[in-house]
């Protein structure tokens, strides 16, 4: 599967698909996109060893879920490329994250544009809220924190059977503040689990505002090295820090990168909203107008054409 376009032209066509489809669809996740489009297109374009996708490009409605009999029920990891001994596997564990994920598909060639039509719409894999089924996941991740544990039992089983592949965890900040990451983090580093390694959008932001406001996690760089990773905190927006970042030695340990991002970046009207940038909707039409025509104008692209009020 070819793919010519840089990393950063791959963040770029991330933040324009969000942007034009929450325009078109009255909302959606554009502080995700903001915060994690560099992270998703340096793992999706350069960082992970993927094969090509197994699934069609037009993703097939959802088949059920899965049970004996049913030979239709597929997961969407084979969007990620095939389960081989050589490959490296990924778990998207925020599932909020997907709208932001789907784009990164679609931008690397690895799902139809006409994917992101079906988002949301009934009898679709492609879920607001990515499952197992939906394009890119393997595993419905549930709550928050799940994905760091699944991640490590993946990277220990592959380490024990001689597989050279990676396992990489894309996680949230947010599940800092669940005990099940830090129980991952600690049997990664006891059993010497360093075929495994995760990057944290750590953009401070949750569903209720700002993580401080929630519950505040204090120094977690210092927390993931106490339980055993090794951590490295970098800019999320820049895609030299993360590509060293990933090149740090972790030897007998897992490795977590910190990427500290802005959930308004490349989007700056989005500061008004601030701190409620969760899920975007439009509260007025002029505020929607606005936004439509502050956003394109950032993003170097046309207003998103709209239908008449």
């Amino acid at each position: 599967m070819a793919n010519r376009k840089s990393t950063q032209d791959v963040a770029l066509g991330i933040r324009r698909r969000v942007f034009e489809h929450s325009m078109r669809n009255n909302g959606g996740y554009l502080s995700q996109a903001c915060s994690a489009a560099e992270q998703l297109a340096f793992l999706y374009n350069e960082a992970l060893n993927l094969g090509d996708p197994t699934l069609p490009a037009i993703p097939k409605p959802f088949a059920g879920v899965p049970r004996a009999g049913n030979d239709e029920y597929v997961t969407g990891a084979g969007y990620n490329g095939p389960f081989e001994p050589q490959y490296d596997r990924l778990f998207i564990a925020p599932a909020h994250y997907a709208l932001v994920a789907y784009a990164t598909l679609i931008e690397t060639g690895r799902m139809a544009p006409e994917g992101l039509e079906m988002f949301n719409r009934d009898g679709s894999s492609v879920e607001m809220i990515g499952a197992e089924h939906s394009p890119g996941m393997e595993v419905h991740n549930g709550t928050l924190g799940i994905g760091l544990s699944t991640g490590a039992g993946l990277a220990w089983g592959r380490k024990r059977r001689g597989e050279t592949g990676q396992v990489c965890v894309f996680m949230s900040d947010g599940e800092v503040q669940e005990g099940q990451t830090w129980e991952a983090v600690q049997a990664a580093a006891h059993h010497g689990i360093d075929n495994l390694w995760a990057l944290m959008d750590v953009n401070d932001q949750q569903c209720d505002g700002a993580m401080d406001s929630v519950m505040d996690v204090r120094d977690i760089a210092a927390k993931f090295r106490t339980f055993g990773a090794v951590c490295v905190e970098v800019d999320a927006h820049d895609l030299d820090a993360l590509r060293q970042a990933k090149a740090e030695p972790h030897e007998g340990q897992p490795l977590i990168i910190l990427a500290r991002s802005s959930p308004t970046h490349g989007m700056s009207f989005l500061q008004r909203r601030f701190p409620r940038l969760h899920y975007v909707r439009f509260k007025t039409t002029e505020e929607r107008d606005e936004m439509n025509a502050a956003i394109a104008e950032e993003l170097g692209i046309e207003p998103v054409e709209l239908e008449a009020h």
